[in-house]
């Protein structure tokens, strides 16, 4: 009972406090940053954008196979419960490469050549296959921390309807082969509302600082990999694996 009430009061203080003080201190670090601080940043601030698009093709085809077994794939509050805010059903599905600078060893063995192409981005923080089915809202949010730079790649994009996502109060209208990059702190929400699955790669990089502001990013950074919010989520996305792959086995 102790040990249950200890766990809770510590989710509690990482998803609450932490991340109000998280989200001041990024506000704060702003003007040292290298990149833009606009909701959606220039892709050409980021030269290894190019590393992404060119091997696109090798990446869609191992999501694709990765799909062919998509009904036992993860949904996104399976593995980071904290998600549930956000998606309860079943619509939103994620298939896990990199989280926290920790490899999810398994599923990087199923897509060598993803795994190849995210080796080569500096300062990877986060990868997975975000895949969102027909008809899926995810609500307005914000992230906790503008430490931290998000990319998707898209790599299956319905064309046949409404699939686009919100940052702040300018658009992003996903495209095949092509990266987006953006500050996930800015208000923002994705619909697709359409008939096909929508897929990207999504991807958290660190946000280059000029020197003091980058040694309190990597103190941060380095605090929030050893939280217990994302110890859970490597937890359940190693327990996720070891079913899935002895399934397959």
């Amino acid at each position: 009972m102790a040990s249950n009430f200890k766990s809770k009061l510590e989710h509690f203080f990482t998803l609450q406090v932490a991340n109000r003080i998280l989200m001041g201190l990024g506000n704060l670090m702003s003007p040292f940053s290298k990149v833009s601080n606009q909701p959606i940043l220039p892709k050409s601030e980021f030269p290894w954008a190019k590393v992404l698009e060119d091997n696109w093709q090798l990446i869609h085809k191992e999501v694709m196979n990765v799909l062919a077994d998509e009904n036992k794939l993860p949904n996104i509050q399976d593995i980071q419960p904290a998600e549930s805010l956000l998606s309860t059903d079943n619509k939103w599905k994620t298939f896990f490469l990199k989280g926290f600078g920790h490899k999810a060893e398994k599923n990087c063995a199923q897509c060598p050549e993803t795994t190849k192409v995210l080796e080569q981005i500096p300062d990877l923080l986060t990868a997975f296959f975000s895949i969102l089915h027909p008809g899926k809202h995810i609500p307005a949010h914000k992230g906790i921390f503008k430490g931290i730079v998000r990319t998707h790649l898209g790599l299956v994009i319905p064309t046949n309807g409404e699939c686009k996502m919100r940052v702040g109060k300018e658009y992003i209208h996903w495209e095949q082969g092509k990266a987006v990059f953006f500050d996930d702190t800015y208000n923002h929400e994705v619909w697709n509302n359409t008939d096909g699955i929508r897929i990207v790669l999504l991807i958290d990089t660190k946000r280059p600082y000029k020197k003091f502001a980058e040694r309190i990013n990597n103190f941060v950074i380095n605090g929030i990999t050893n939280s217990v919010y994302v110890k859970d989520a490597l937890k359940k996305n190693e327990d996720w694996e070891n079913v899935y792959y002895n399934v397959l086995a």
